[in-house]
């Protein structure tokens, strides 16, 4: 019996030690929580595709872009819109008989603007064109308006026919015919040609 009661009370104080221990022991610090990931920014829609302008559009841009140098006369801009070398054809609408290659054409609107040294006024009308491929053709008419070195005036309107090709990516005028109609009667130019009545 002592034993026991011995062992009990050694029992007893082993227990209140270990109480206090745990008492005394300073408490475990929480695991520390991981930061949150910051939220990335939207990224801004990417911007609409420019829609693409047709092999038409921008030969009709060729041609407004050739009556504006015309206007201006502007022979480097007026030349930009034709195929370099001699890849370009030309019948015009004055001598000699056709104009062949880049250089020759240029010169004969250097020779134009010298002979007519006032102001130059060209209207553009009925343009239609048409493409195939690499290839197209169109038609105008132009009604211009030229001032000689005398001050006088001279007003003719001619038909145009062009031939065009893409050249590089480039829309380039490779062929044109320039005329006027001419009175087999009288085999007089008709300088200022209306339209026919059929053609309204």
């Amino acid at each position: 019996m002592h034993h026991r009661l011995c062992f009990a009370a050694v029992f007893a104080s082993a227990l209140s030690a270990t109480v206090a221990f745990a008492a005394a022991a300073p408490a475990a610090k929480p695991a520390p929580t991981a930061a949150p990931t910051p939220a990335k920014p939207a990224q801004a829609a990417a911007p609409a595709a420019t829609p693409a302008i047709s092999d038409k559009a921008q030969i009709e841009r060729l041609e407004r872009r050739f009556i504006t140098a015309f206007n201006a006369k502007d022979v480097k801009a007026i030349m930009s819109v034709y195929a370099p070398g001699n890849g370009l054809f030309v019948f015009d609408v004055t001598p000699p008989r056709q104009h062949v290659g880049w250089a020759d054409y240029k010169k004969d609107y250097e020779d134009l603007f010298a002979a007519f040294p006032g102001p130059w006024k060209v209207d553009m009308s009925d343009l239609g064109v048409t493409v195939s491929g690499d290839v197209a053709y169109g038609h105008n008419i132009q009604a211009t308006d030229a001032t000689k070195a005398d001050g006088s005036k001279l007003a003719v309107t001619v038909r145009v026919t062009d031939v065009y090709r893409k050249i590089n990516g480039k829309w380039l005028i490779v062929q044109e015919h320039v005329s006027v109609p001419v009175d087999l009667t009288t085999m007089k130019p008709d300088l200022t040609s209306a339209p026919s009545p059929a053609a309204h």
